[in-house]
């Protein structure tokens, strides 16, 4: 019971600590606009530029430099509202990310902070077959992450929960019997071209 609770203690922990984390936006990510009650063709994915500034048709534009996607979320949302009084209005992060290890198209993906966990997986066409769903990771500036990825599952943890930041990698290791079947193949080839050469040199 004790152990139990250290564990989802810890977990808890690990998340709060992983979503205080102020999300910024880099060059290269962007925001996904959606309106559902204007006829302006404003809906779509736009993406920051070099200089760390956004687009945006009608406000202009909107400075992303050292700023939380929060405070950038509040001035899109203000400027919009401004525009059209009161619009049906979301604005949600793209973080550009890398998933790699044991998916299926590892690769680059944009992925928005409200996006689940297994979304996010899904993305890179789901895990493989070998692949260790207990000890995926993310990689943050040459550090490894370790999330508990089955309570993050059952609880329908977010990309924001995890707290996933522009150029995050999420790690998807092998299982360590898919590396020993491997092994097991290799034994067993030399072990039979070891018995050929034995026949062969008996003849």
């Amino acid at each position: 019971m004790k152990i139990q609770f250290a564990l989802l203690a810890a977990t808890f922990f690990l998340l709060m600590n992983l979503s205080s984390i102020a999300q910024q936006l880099n060059p290269g990510d962007g925001v996904r606009i959606s309106f559902l009650d204007i006829n302006d063709n404003i809906s779509g994915d736009y993406y920051v530029e070099p200089d760390g500034v956004i687009s945006l048709p009608f406000i202009g534009v909107i400075s992303t430099n050292h700023r939380d996607f929060r405070d950038v979320k509040k001035q899109i949302v203000f400027r919009y509202d401004s525009l059209y009084k009161s619009p049906k209005l979301t604005v949600h992060a793209l973080f550009r990310i890398n998933i790699l290890g044991e998916v299926r198209n590892p690769g680059y993906y944009y992925v928005t902070e409200i996006e689940k966990f297994t979304g996010i997986l899904a993305l890179a066409g789901g895990t493989t077959a070998d692949a260790d769903l207990e000890s995926i990771y993310i990689i943050r500036d040459n550090k490894e992450i370790e999330i508990d990825v089955e309570s993050i599952t059952q609880e329908g943890g977010s990309a924001a929960d995890l707290g996933l930041q522009s150029g995050d990698q999420i790690f998807v290791p092998r299982t360590w019997w898919a590396d020993a079947r491997g092994y097991t193949v290799i034994i067993s080839a030399a072990a039979l071209v070891v018995t050929v050469l034995a026949l062969v040199l008996r003849k």
